[in-house]
């Protein structure tokens, strides 16, 4: 079984120098290239600071999917990551999920399924508090307006 990257590795970007000579490797092969260097070069789009970069990474790493089964496994788990990356958190689950579904025991994808909850549940939190405050300006707000139309 080959070892899938932890999820803070995804948070390592490469440098703009190394990422280039990936592209230049990726398109020099033209319109098939080899699926090691689509794969690492989509693996390098990922881990990228930018959301467009990270968003034509994850495309890349569908197209493997859809067109290697021998490498769906790995497909799934880095998909994953890219959608948590990008915080579609949803989506990040649900590649994550089959992957555990293929895996139950695979222990990087386990860190993944936390992280992702961890993240939901703070991103709930802050959501229900930003409601709650608004909820209690809208109340400040009438009751204002209800003191001054009562002078």
């Amino acid at each position: 079984m080959d070892t899938l990257p932890y999820a803070h590795e995804a948070e390592v970007s490469l440098s703009p120098e190394e990422l280039q000579v990936l592209r230049d490797s990726y398109l020099q092969e033209g319109e098939k290239p080899r699926p090691q260097t689509k794969f690492n070069y989509a693996w390098a789009l990922v881990r990228s600071h930018s959301r467009s970069d990270q968003e034509e990474g994850i495309k890349l790493l569908h197209d493997i999917y859809r067109d290697l089964p021998s490498r769906r496994r790995e497909c799934l788990y880095y998909i994953a990551l890219g959608e948590y990356k990008l915080g579609n958190y949803r989506n990040a689950r649900k590649y994550n999920e089959t992957l555990l579904q293929l895996e139950a025991r695979n222990s990087q994808a386990i860190a993944l399924r936390t992280l992702i909850d961890e993240k939901v549940k703070s991103e709930g939190l802050v959501g229900m508090a930003i409601v709650g405050a608004a909820i209690a300006a809208v109340g400040v707000l009438t009751a204002t307006l209800m003191k001054q139309r009562d002078r």
